[in-house]
């Protein structure tokens, strides 16, 4: 099975990153990160928001949050809703 992990620039509604990949993994989701920050240079400040997956939750990424500067936000357990623009994206990719 091949996974993606991408992020999504809200405000302009693009994929500025993304990886794919075996299993969806800390590593994964920082190779997503890193080309996002390679491509969009965000200001220190900006928000990043994901769900709680260990991937997001893990220590190297934290780190690299931290270290570029980003706001961690995270959706409340179990609701889908809080990551709704991330989530239609996924569901329109699934069509």
């Amino acid at each position: 099975m091949v996974v993606l992990a991408g992020i999504k620039d809200v405000y302009t509604c693009e994929i500025v990153g993304y990886a794919m990949g075996e299993r969806m993994t800390k590593e994964l989701t920082g190779k997503a990160l890193f080309m996002a920050l390679r491509s969009q240079h965000p200001p220190a400040g900006l928000i990043h928001h994901s769900d709680r997956g260990s991937q997001y939750c893990a220590y190297d990424y934290r780190v690299i949050q931290e270290q570029s500067g980003l706001k961690t936000s995270m959706s409340r357990k179990g609701n889908r809703y809080d990551n709704a623009p991330m989530e239609s994206f996924w569901g329109t990719l699934k069509k």
